[in-house]
């Protein structure tokens, strides 16, 4: 009797990574011109971060330096969550968290999705914030991934553990 192949799917992040882009996101705010005399600064709070500027435009545009830096360094912006910034005295702040694991509701939509189009053999259960995915082919593992990778969820995933 052959037993069952498996694999895990998880959603992190790199931390390294994430604070490499931070810091070069930061470092091309102060050196930039058009950043010049706006107060423009970006920085870890705690397991946030903290993106300040003088206008509203201004916090927008030094997010979108870090979203920049954070794809050339393979960090999905899907793990990204920010609000809209927020007038705090003369200056506005943007607080941006980094999202890590699959919440309930995510991982029971991906349950759903693959005991509803995947193959038959497929079970999927939830192991707090990841996905245990088990089949007896192999082939049937891999038809979930390329499945997975090519539905529109609001979640990075990453398949890790096949075995």
């Amino acid at each position: 009797m052959a037993s069952d192949s498996s694999f895990d799917i998880v959603s992190k992040i790199d931390r390294q990574e994430a604070d490499n882009a931070l810091n070069q996101a930061r470092k091309e705010v102060e050196q930039r011109y058009d950043f010049k005399g706006t107060g423009a600064s970006i920085e870890w709070s705690g397991e946030s971060i903290l993106i300040k500027a003088n206008s509203e435009e201004r916090a927008k545009a030094v997010l979108d330096v870090f979203q920049s830096k954070m794809i050339k360094r393979g960090i999905s912006l899907k793990s990204l969550d920010s609000e809209d910034p927020q007038p705090s005295g003369k200056e506005f702040r943007l607080v941006t968290t980094l999202k890590e694991g699959i919440s309930s509701e995510d991982a029971k939509k991906i349950g759903k999705l693959i005991r509803d189009e995947g193959p038959k053999s497929v079970k999927s259960q939830i192991q707090g914030d990841e996905l245990r995915v088990q089949s007896k082919s192999r082939d049937d593992l891999q038809e979930v991934q390329r499945m997975l990778k090519a539905a529109d969820l609001d979640v990075d995933l990453q398949f890790i553990n096949y075995r």
